[in-house]
């Protein structure tokens, strides 16, 4: 028997937590019925990586595929995820194991996004020359991650009509969200639109509403507006089916699972996440000294038209 193991990241806020399970319940349906389905989180919240697995092992899964419920490549699915599928085949050598890659670039993606904005009355092909979307990631110490938010900010400026689609981040690197803000006004941008490229609701959403009020008190002359946060949106089904095909026909294209790099950098990384809630990692900020030749390109600057 073959099962598809859902691995959530976790969140301190239990209604993180529950949209994870309420929306792989709600996946189940579009999915092989021969195949077991289970829930997992990296940390924060139960059962962990390991536990999953065993409940797949216990309930006759010979082959265990893993995906990733996570935006972007990073250390977590790179290194942590990977780490504890080492552990399984160890504990259970005549089971298979496949690790799937996260959502990442994905056409639906871009849809996703693009209905954020909607919802907020946006025409984003009409005519919005003052106006900058400021994307905006969590943020890591993983260059090939910060940059791939990059490379979908510029994918997304393609396909709206916006003059500015400015990427900052909510914590550990630069730029940090209140830099973005302050550049898009630089450039000319009378409303800005922070669009929150984060899976679930949490900690960090709630202090970005709060960050959001501060600007309207710092720059009252801006109009700012804060879309919805990426979630589990209904077309997020279509790219988790996508990822599970993938795997399940043994197409997975990850650039680091099966990196020369990863083994080594066990050794500076402590991979047992915690689910004790004593492990503090709000905003991404673990040392992974994974690195790798992916150089992000530069994004050219774009002055908002007058």
């Amino acid at each position: 028997m073959k099962a598809i193991l859902l691995v959530g990241h976790g969140s301190r806020d239990p209604e993180g937590n529950e949209q994870v399970r309420r929306f792989i319940d709600e996946l189940r349906p579009r999915l092989d019925p021969s195949l077991l389905v289970e829930t997992c989180f990296l940390e924060f919240e139960m059962p962990s990586i390991s536990q999953g697995i065993d409940t797949c092992v216990r309930k006759g899964a010979s082959h265990v595929i893993v995906i990733p419920i996570m935006l972007l490549p990073a250390g977590h699915s790179k290194i942590h995820i990977p780490a504890s599928i080492d552990e399984a085949k160890e504990k259970y050598p005549a089971v298979h194991f496949t690790y799937g890659r996260p959502i990442g670039v994905h056409e639906e993606t871009l849809e996703i996004c693009k209905s954020r904005l909607e919802e907020l009355g946006e025409e984003i092909h009409g005519e919005n020359k003052n106006t900058a979307i400021l994307f905006l990631g969590r943020g890591g110490s993983d260059p090939d991650a910060n940059s791939e938010l990059y490379k979908i900010a510029r994918l997304f400026y393609e396909n709206v009509n916006y003059p500015l689609v400015e990427p900052a981040f909510m914590g550990v690197t630069d730029p940090l969200i209140k830099q973005g803000a302050e550049r898009c006004i630089k450039l000319g941008a009378k409303k800005i639109i922070i669009l929150p490229y984060f899976l679930f609701t949490g900690i960090l959403i709630k202090r970005l509403e709060g960050l959001i009020d501060e600007f309207r008190l710092e720059y009252p002359e801006h109009d700012f507006k804060l879309a919805g946060y990426f979630g589990f949106h209904e077309r997020l089904k279509t790219i988790l089916e996508d990822r599970i095909k993938e795997a399940l026909e043994g197409e997975v294209k990850m650039n680091c699972d099966t990196c020369q790099y990863r083994i080594a950098a066990m050794e500076h990384i402590d991979h047992h996440h915690h689910h004790d809630h004593d492990h503090h990692h709000d905003g991404h900020s673990h040392s992974h000294d994974h690195h790798h030749d992916h150089h992000g390109q530069s994004e050219k600057e774009r002055v908002v038209k007058a």
